[in-house]
């Protein structure tokens, strides 16, 4: 069903629901994962990686999503232990979960700025052939020198680049996607550009569903525009219904300058979901992940990543720092670093104050994920909420265990989402732009 598709349900009070698009992200890459659960395995064992995706597959979702680590993240020139980058890579991990999974999107996420076309291309063509066309793409891009010093340019790209070239990336590797003609007869390619420029035959054919499809992940001006120009699925994140409205509009209102019409781009926030017998008890619950997740010592950490200086000496439950953030330092390698490192102080100096909080407090308070906390029904009717005021057009799911963390929500919320007609019962395609109601690509004729 396409996202303008309603359905009514019985008991309902008769209004319809949008249709949610759901999607789960393999957890580890980061430290929202809690590695001291008892439950949590690995991030490398093929197993882990299986046992979510046919979670995810059970519970009829749209696509299972890989996140990317080029180098291993640095702390005062140290590996940062805190946190998990490192897994295998994502293209050979889901050409794996091709096989053992029947109709799940699979999405790797792969940078733009470190790859050609050509190579890339052609790898995610072969993902789309054997998965009988489930593939998408997550394009990612870098301006970082450090994750640049791994690759044979030894460089990388500055902030207003990384788009130009990305967007021709993107337009490229579809153009080479063209190039076989309707007939299964292949054709030579020509691109002549500022960013690429080259020439020859592409060696896979069309897929079953043209091209596969194309997410990204971006807030910024500049993302907002690649995602309008260029892509299928933009993986946001947005903390209240409102904001989640505003980015809609805004990223849907810069689709038509480009010939697009709405229901070409899904929007669809990161989000987690915290899930208790009781209101009470998902609180309690949602408190005890996000402590886990943020240990006094991350808390420090993250907050030298903002301040950019050592900060060894605070206390988690004492005071945020006095001094002012140096915007230049170096101090942490190979995480984002924040825009405007001066601005975001600020605004957590006004948080701890306007709210009376500590250190950690206050980097808990700023740095949680939008979450939906509640009963079973009542994060139901929450993530339909959110799809019904047009402030998503569904969410990709983060859990915070490896590999388990989606079993409760397909085993609960989802039943739920189909009884109020606003989730699907059965995959009614085959593949991932039919699950997502995405137009599949005309062929470029003879």
């Amino acid at each position: 069903m396409t996202d303008d598709v309603r359905a009514a349900h019985p008991g309902s009070t008769g209004r319809p629901h949008r249709q949610i698009h759901l999607a789960a992200h393999f957890p580890g890459v980061n430290n929202t994962t809690v590695w001291s659960d008892p439950q949590s395995k690995s991030q490398i064992d093929f197993s882990s990686f299986e046992h979510l995706a046919r979670v995810a597959e059970e519970g009829l979702l749209d696509f299972f999503f890989l996140a990317e680590g080029l180098r291993l993240r640095e702390h005062k020139g140290a590996i940062h232990d805190l946190d998990v980058v490192g897994r295998p890579e994502s293209i050979t991990v889901l050409n794996a979960l091709a096989a053992v999974t029947d109709r799940l999107g699979l999405a790797a996420t792969v940078n733009a700025t470190f790859n050609e076309p050509f190579e890339l291309a052609r790898r995610l063509a072969t993902l789309d052939h054997l998965s009988d066309g489930r593939a998408a793409w997550n394009v990612v891009t870098s301006s970082d020198a450090f994750t640049g010093e791994n690759f044979r340019r030894g460089g990388y790209l500055d902030r207003a680049d990384r788009y130009t070239r990305a967007a021709e990336f993107v337009a490229t590797a579809r153009e080479l996607w063209d190039s076989w003609a309707p007939d299964g007869t292949p054709r030579p390619f020509t691109h002549r550009g500022e960013q690429f420029d080259i020439a020859g035959q592409f060696t896979v054919p069309r897929s079953p569903q043209g091209h596969p499809v194309v997410i990204q992940a971006g807030d910024s001006a500049e993302g907002r525009e690649f995602a309008a120009s260029s892509a299928d699925v933009i993986f946001s994140r947005h903390g209240t219904l409102e904001a989640g409205r505003a980015f809609y509009d805004d990223v849907k209102g810069r689709l038509a300058r480009y010939g697009r019409q709405w229901d070409d781009l899904k929007i669809m926030p990161g989000v987690t979901v915290v899930l208790g017998d009781t209101a009470a008890e998902a609180q309690e619950r949602a408190v005890e992940i996000r402590q886990q997740q943020l240990s006094p010592q991350n808390a420090i950490h993250t907050l030298e990543l903002v301040w950019g200086v050592d900060l060894t000496d605070h206390d988690p439950d004492g005071p945020l720092p006095t001094i002012d953030p140096d915007p230049t330092s170096t101090l942490v390698q190979g995480r984002v670093a924040p825009g405007d490192p001066l601005a975001l102080a600020a605004k957590w100096r006004a948080l701890s104050e306007e709210k009376g909080l500590s250190l950690r407090q206050t980097v808990l308070e700023a740095t949680g994920r939008q979450s939906f906390v509640g009963t079973p029904s009542a994060v139901a009717d929450q993530l339909i909420e959110f799809v019904d005021a047009r402030a998503a057009d569904g969410f990709i799911l983060v859990p915070h265990l490896t590999p388990g963390g989606l079993d409760e929500f397909v085993g609960r919320v989802v039943p739920l989402l189909q009884e109020r007609g606003a989730f699907r019962t059965a995959y009614t395609g085959t593949t991932l732009r039919s699950h997502l109601g995405l137009r599949v690509p005309a062929a470029v004729p003879s």
